[in-house]
């Protein structure tokens, strides 16, 4: 084995050039650049030097902020509606299949059950049926009537999920609706009114009702 000290020919910069920085630090890299080749038969040529300094200016690519932005906030939003109304809301006494399918006659008596009772709260609300001058018990159960037998009828159905969360958020809004329009206009209709409305918006949004379809 024969060992050999290869060394690139360097042509001395011009005198000049040595007064600069620039050209000072050239030449001793230049200067620095020697490698030893040992080989069994030869010598073997060195490869050309390669450029190693490079160009640090590539900034990364920034990283999305998925706590702040409207989408990360709609999931947690969702998330926490979705376990709240999983926990508060009524659901099925047994761990077993809802039978409730859509097809079935369970599914349909759900659905008349949950909109005949809104028609009926609604009818109570505006006071007509048993009428009477003074608040009473009657046209309380048809401000709630949304909220205490159509959510929860529509919800013990095996309904799709977009369905289903529409129910929950609106689980959480009717009760705010309730509580806090009477401090501002005291009217069993209007509150009616207004879950109804917020109803069918709700499922408008989450279904897509007013979405083009092509």
């Amino acid at each position: 084995m024969r060992w050999c000290l290869i060394s690139p020919s360097i042509a001395p910069p011009p005198s000049s050039s040595l007064s600069y920085g620039f050209g000072r630090r050239r030449f001793s890299s230049a200067i620095t650049s020697f490698r030893i080749y040992a080989t069994a038969d030869g010598v073997e040529a060195p490869e050309e030097p390669k450029e190693e300094h490079r160009l640090e200016s590539e900034s990364p690519s920034p990283s999305p902020s998925s706590s702040s932005s409207p989408s990360a906030l709609g999931k947690d939003l969702k998330k926490v509606v979705n376990k709240t109304a999983a926990t508060f809301a009524p659901r099925a006494s047994t761990a077993s299949k809802n039978p409730a399918v859509p097809g079935t006659t369970l599914y349909k008596v759900f659905e008349v059950q949950a909109y005949a009772s809104m028609l009926v709260g609604g009818i109570l609300s505006f006071n007509l049926l048993f009428p009477s001058d003074e608040p009473d018990i009657w046209r309380l159960m048809g401000m709630w009537s949304i909220w205490m037998f159509t959510i929860p009828s529509l919800r013990a159905r095996d309904c799709p999920s977009k369905e289903k969360e529409a129910l929950n958020y609106l689980f959480l809004i009717v009760p705010l609706l309730n509580v806090a329009i009477p401090f501002f206009w005291k009217s069993f209709a209007l509150v009616w009114s207004a879950d109804t409305l917020a109803f069918f918006a709700m499922y408008a949004w989450k279904l897509g009702w007013l979405e083009k379809t092509e």
